[in-house]
């Protein structure tokens, strides 16, 4: 069953169309990736979906969870069960580690916390009492984020560039943190420039000038990244 369905969605931001007539359904309790080259539209896509502001004057529809969700704020569609989390996570200054992660959830117990932070490979006695400013680096930043997230428990995860940032010893926390989200239930988004990413998907689709170029297994999208291209006859295809 369909959680997400994107319906001729086409956007154009300052003048230029990002997304393009584009149409996708995203199964419930899946693991999905969007892969493409720079500049297709893959994380436009994610932040049309939560509804960010400058994203939302768009042709076509978003339903979720057989709702139109279109008109819909940020707050309204996180409510719902709707979370992003972004290629480059925010700064908060004067806000704690255990603060922001507590911020979004009913039980704010700092056990809650701790257990959250070991799922992203984090020491809760390093990290639960430190700011989340420019002490810390993009990576530690995005695990932070993550460890938010599983906390939530949110129905529709969107993962901008999960990996991005996050050195190899900390990716395989990653992965388990997003194989913790679909056990409980999330449907799961990856937007993604990485093989390695795209493997943990169990579905896969390849955008190109806006638009959905192709859907399929992961191991036939995959093929993507041999040549960072799949033939065709788009009037960009390299030589």
């Amino acid at each position: 069953m369909e959680i997400l369905k994107i319906e001729n969605l086409s956007l154009s931001i300052n003048g230029s169309r990002i997304l393009n007539n584009l149409s996708i359904d995203f199964w419930e309790g899946c693991i999905h990736a969007v892969v493409g080259p720079n500049g297709v539209g893959k994380t436009t896509l994610g932040r049309t979906v939560m509804g960010l502001e400058g994203y939302r004057d768009f042709d076509g529809d978003i339903i979720y969870k057989d709702e139109p969700i279109k008109d819909l704020s940020v707050y309204q569609r996180a409510k719902r069960g709707i979370t992003l989390a972004w290629q480059e996570p925010a700064r908060f200054e004067g806000l704690t580690v255990e603060d922001f992660i507590k911020s979004s959830v009913k039980n704010k117990s700092r056990e809650v916390v701790a257990d959250a932070l070991k799922k992203v490979g984090m020491r809760p006695d390093e990290y639960i009492g430190r700011a989340v400013d420019k002490g810390l680096s993009g990576g530690e930043r995005k695990k932070i984020e993550l460890a938010s997230i599983l906390v939530m428990k949110p129905e529709l995860v969107i993962l901008d560039e999960p990996d991005s940032g996050i050195d190899v010893a900390s990716l395989q926390n990653i992965f388990e943190a997003i194989k913790f989200l679909k056990s409980n239930g999330s449907t799961i988004i990856l937007i993604t420039h990485s093989l390695e990413v795209l493997k943990k998907a169990e579905h896969a689709i390849l955008m190109c000038n806006g638009s959905v170029f192709k859907k399929g297994s992961v191991k036939e999208i995959s093929k993507y990244f041999k040549n960072k291209c799949i033939p065709c006859d788009h009037k960009n295809m390299p030589e």
